[in-house]
């Protein structure tokens, strides 16, 4: 899958605010072991190695002033790298069949952010920082993000943008209930009011799980909310379709978003699917559900 997925990342501190609280996260995972002594032959100590097994993107978007924010958000990315890196096996367990272990350990995963996230608050006297995280997990051909607060991730396909993930916003809550239209939240000053995120004083993360099925040619899209906020959907689907390389993708965004005001830290994470990535397993039948997972 490494030679499949063409991956990149940008953040910016835009042009109102005075630092950075984004952080981001591209990475590889791959099965290996590392030979100290054998006495093999080269060839054979070769067949040791580990294959590629998916990639994994984050953004974090932190939220506290006094630098409390990049603490928040640097510490979320830092922890589920290192949960990644020494709960290993469950990033595997798809191959198994154990497809609700996998979704689980997702969860889990920002859980141990929110703990971390806690413990620099009260070690950096930041009481009320904390972040928002929206990972996602390409495992081929599936695709799962787990979510909380109101960074995105989209899912590009055919000139078109899917949103996978639900803003954990007031306002996005009174569109659900019907109290305002998604046209009324756009601008209300409820859209900046989280009900649940990483630290930030609230009590619990509720990370949701979504899954959906890969094809190739499909881009993923993860982006922090000063992209979201001020480029139009429309806008960030053709500059997806037109821009050749993902680099191209992820620096278009960041000058569009700067363009409309740059009112925000913004920061893009870029997956592009090559044309030819069914060769490495079938496309299933159902490949356009975004679903909840559990």
């Amino acid at each position: 899958m490494a030679d499949l997925v063409d991956c990149f990342g940008l953040t910016d501190r835009g042009r109102v605010r005075r630092s950075n609280e984004d952080h981001f996260l591209i990475a590889d995972l791959d099965k290996a072991m590392r030979v100290v002594q054998t006495s093999l032959a080269a060839d054979d100590r070769a067949r040791l190695s580990g294959t590629h097994h998916g990639k994994m993107l984050l953004v974090a978007d932190g939220m506290g002033g006094r630098r409390g924010g990049e603490i928040a958000s640097g510490v979320a990315v830092e922890t589920v790298a290192r949960y990644a890196l020494h709960t290993m096996p469950w990033f595997f367990q798809l191959q198994d069949g154990r497809e609700a272990d996998l979704e689980h350990e997702l969860k889990a995963a920002l859980e141990d952010c929110e703990r971390s996230v806690d413990t620099a608050a009260r070690a950096t006297d930041h009481p009320g920082m904390g972040t928002t995280v929206t990972m996602a997990y390409l495992l081929w051909p599936r695709l799962y993000v787990v979510h909380a607060g109101d960074s995105r991730c989209y899912l590009a396909r055919g000139g078109r943008l899917h949103q996978i993930t639900r803003d954990h916003t007031v306002a996005q809550q009174m569109v659900d209930r019907g109290i305002i239209t998604p046209e009324q939240a756009d601008g209300s000053r409820w859209s900046h009011a989280l009900f649940n995120c990483v630290g930030g004083g609230v009590s619990v993360v509720r990370p949701e799980v979504y899954k959906a099925n890969l094809q190739a040619g499909d881009s993923v899209l993860l982006c922090s909310d000063g992209l979201s906020k001020y480029v139009p959907e429309g806008e960030i689907a053709g500059i997806l379709e037109r821009e050749a390389s993902v680099e191209g993708v992820a620096r278009r965004l960041i000058d569009a978003a700067n363009a409309a005001g740059g009112s925000d830290n913004i920061t893009v994470v870029v997956a592009r699917l090559g044309r030819d990535a069914t060769s490495s397993a079938a496309t299933p039948a159902d490949g356009t559900a975004f679903l909840p997972a559990g």
